[in-house]
């Protein structure tokens, strides 16, 4: 069993230690010999699985308010990727794509798409990236037209998480209200309503259901609107302020993953006539993983506890969360690959497989470079006169 005396740290309560236990034990029941060959069909069996038995609870309030606990989020995120990096994926979705309900929806939306995203009755999506426009939100294209008591969407999204299984897919578009960021909103768009299409299913090495969606005149209602025409900036800065820290916890969950792996490796390996163990190269690999495991788990906790305890906006504790957690995932992954040898390269072995699953996540949600930039921009902006 993974170590867990981080939960002992002052940044969790009680019920997050408590929590911590009942994910490990959920975990340990549902993730064993996980499907991957058909990927939608395990994404949807995960969905089932994860609201049948409450996980997904936790990745929206219910219909009748209240918060979202990001260190509860950030606890299941890292054990389910240290157990299952699909299971961690369909759980971080759910709640990104529900997340701009959670936070900006009316009391309508919220009752009708919370109870069955968090029950695992829906399946939500998050669309926000464009061929064109990645991190650079102001500059996305695609457009949402007045027509009538309605609007028309019109334009592409590219790298959207569950495309082509959701139910539902949050849509940011440019309506005009003001040049750039000051000009977009977003909408609730069914996955089945007339003018959206899938133009795209997008494979990637480590295999999760992805695609490029097409709008042709996709008509929705006036009540898709969440929030208010213009708001849709501050309202996707403000879901990825909540989610982006979680993302650094899947990475800290694949990093220690990868550390239990190689002491077991080195524990019974042996090299010139001892355990790799006992080489002193080795231990400082393994004194290093641990250091950069206990860094990132360090700064993740401290956004998530941020968050929960009032602050309006972390994007800064966000940004280094999610910067330093990625990075020193990879790198502790390629020092578990190095120390497995061949066996770290072959097909199916768990270290490969944290090898493809970690990668994506040094892009997604805010590449490295550009989390760097929000952190700079902070800290300059808290330096000047």
């Amino acid at each position: 069993m993974s170590d867990m005396s981080f939960l002992s740290w002052p940044f969790f309560d009680d019920r997050h230690r408590k929590l911590g236990g009942e994910v490990e034990a959920w975990a340990r029941t549902n993730l064993v010999g996980l499907d991957h060959h058909d990927v939608d069909a395990a994404c949807r069996d995960l969905v089932a699985r994860l609201g049948r038995d409450g996980l997904l609870a936790h990745t929206a309030p219910d219909d009748q308010g209240g918060t979202i606990d990001v260190r509860s989020l950030a606890l299941i995120r890292e054990t389910l990727a240290r157990h299952a990096g699909l299971a961690d994926f369909v759980f971080a979705m759910q709640g990104l794509g529900a997340g701009p309900i959670s936070l900006f929806g009316n009391g309508e939306q919220r009752k009708e798409w919370l109870p069955k995203t968090r029950a695992g009755k829906a399946i939500a999506a998050f669309a926000l990236s464009e061929p064109a426009s990645g991190s650079d939100v102001a500059n996305l294209a695609t457009t949402a037209t007045r027509d009538g008591n309605g609007y028309l969407i019109d334009g592409e999204k590219t790298w959207i998480s569950n495309g082509g299984i959701a139910d539902l897919y949050v849509v940011f578009a440019r309506t005009g209200e003001a040049p750039g960021a000051r000009g977009l909103s977003a909408f609730i768009v069914r996955g089945d309503n007339p003018g959206l299409k899938i133009a795209e299913r997008i494979e990637v090495i480590a295999p999760h259901p992805l695609a490029r969606l097409s709008f042709e005149n996709c008509r929705v209602g006036g009540d898709a609107l969440i929030g208010k025409a213009g708001e849709g900036f501050k309202i996707a800065m403000a879901t990825l302020d909540v989610f982006r820290t979680t993302v650094g916890a899947a990475a800290l969950g694949f990093a220690r993953r990868a550390l239990e792996e190689t002491v077991k490796r080195a524990a019974k390996r042996e090299l010139f006539g001892a355990p790799l163990a006992e080489l002193q190269m080795v231990q400082g690999h393994i004194a290093d993983m641990a250091l950069e495991i206990d860094a990132a788990a360090l700064l993740v906790y401290r956004a998530a506890w941020t968050k929960d305890k009032g602050a309006e906006r972390v994007t800064r504790e966000a940004a280094m969360a999610k910067l330093y957690a990625t990075e020193a995932a990879q790198r502790v992954i390629d020092a578990a690959v190095q120390l497995h040898g061949g066996d770290g390269v072959r097909s199916g072995h768990p270290v490969e497989a944290l090898y493809r699953e970690i990668r994506a996540l040094r892009i997604y949600e805010g590449a490295s470079d550009v989390q760097k930039v929000v952190i700079a921009r902070s800290v300059l902006a808290g330096t000047r006169p």
